[in-house]
């Protein structure tokens, strides 16, 4: 068959597809509607990980999942953007790894409000100038980030959702590789690298800056610098991929928790986020654990946090399998809230990304 008219059956679907969408986005609005009447979220983390679980499904290749995930995904945002227009506050500045994962979670078609501080990504929601915030809450080599947990503590705001991002370190710069004698980047991934930079830049300047951003927009203007950032960062502040992947640990993960003021419902695939603080007793921490035992909910997570009110007091943050509607998982936390001096739960979201 000749390029021709295999170029003119292309043609033919991308008219198909086009009117497709263009359906798909006149119900979208009927919805919105519906959504306003009653008073409903715009944003529905349920419905999403249901249309995109659905999505896979159905496809026979060759596309990838990961593929029509990404198409997905800006079909969705361009959804959200006809119901409403959506601001989502993330902890910036533009490029950093969290304006990442909002993208992830939110495509490219919603407003980004790029904020200086966790603090201020929870102030962005908790006021309404934004409908969520992403902020991050774990890394799988620094562990949590207790910022946020901080936050969380006193904040009337919910866990709607998570983004997992798998954390990629590039070598960016307008300079050939041979001739770069400074990198910089912020400590953390410079400590990521480590290994990397000694076999292949054993000369070059190691130079700690604030944040990656920080250090593209220093490489972009310093004749034979390098910074080691994302590969957002090479398309907005214009500088060439020299390496790509440099991580010393194949296995970077950062997991992030999208907040908001409304619940998400149940998709049958959860997590649910509490804190609580525990009676000054022998065994008062085993005693919180049984519950759960009891009701065979698996625990994914525990981590201490002290509450800064007084001195060897502790908060507990726990991650457990199950949506907090689900019977067992609500009869274990009010068995739990029976044994603890303050039970919040911070939400239940689907686990799936």
């Amino acid at each position: 068959m000749s390029l021709k008219i295999l170029r003119k059956k292309i043609d033919n679907l991308d008219k198909c597809i086009i009117q497709l969408l263009n359906n798909r986005a006149k119900i979208t609005l009927d919805i919105a509607n519906e959504k306003k009447v009653s008073g409903k979220s715009i944003y529905v983390p349920e419905r999403e990980r249901e249309v995109l679980t659905k999505i896979v499904s159905l496809s026979r290749g060759p596309l990838t999942s990961s593929s029509l995930e990404a198409i997905y995904r800006e079909i969705m945002s361009s959804s959200l953007a006809l119901e409403k227009p959506l601001k989502v506050a993330y902890l910036g500045p533009e490029a950093s790894f969290s304006n990442l994962a909002a993208l992830k979670r939110f495509g490219s078609q919603v407003k980004f409000v790029a904020s200086s501080s966790i603090t201020d990504v929870f102030l962005e929601v908790e006021r309404d100038a934004a409908d969520y915030g992403v902020v991050p809450v774990e890394n799988s080599i620094e562990g949590a980030v207790t910022h946020t947990l901080d936050m969380l503590v006193d904040s009337d705001l919910k866990i709607c959702s998570q983004i997992i991002l798998d954390i990629a370190h590039n070598l960016l710069s307008n300079s050939l590789k041979k001739k770069i004698k400074r990198v910089y980047s912020n400590p953390q991934v410079l400590a990521q690298c480590r290994i990397w930079l000694q076999e292949n830049l054993p000369g070059a300047e190691q130079i700690e800056v604030s944040s990656t951003t920080r250090a593209a927009q220093i490489a972009v203007k310093e004749k034979n610098s390098a910074c080691i950032a994302s590969l957002l960062a090479a398309k907005v502040y214009k500088l060439k991929i020299i390496e790509r992947d440099i991580e010393d640990s194949p296995h970077n993960i950062t997991r992030f928790f999208v907040i908001g003021k409304s619940d998400a419902g149940k998709t049958g695939k959860d997590r649910t986020s509490i804190l609580y603080s525990i009676k000054d007793r022998v065994g008062a921490l085993h005693d919180m654990l049984m519950p759960f035992k009891k009701y065979k909910i698996n625990l994914t997570k525990i981590e201490s946090r002290p509450s800064k009110k007084r001195a060897w007091d502790y908060y507990f943050f726990m991650d457990l399998e199950g949506h907090k509607e689900d019977p067992k998982v609500k009869k274990a936390l009010q068995e739990l809230e029976s044994k603890c001096k303050f039970l919040k739960i911070l939400g239940s979201y689907p686990v799936g990304d």
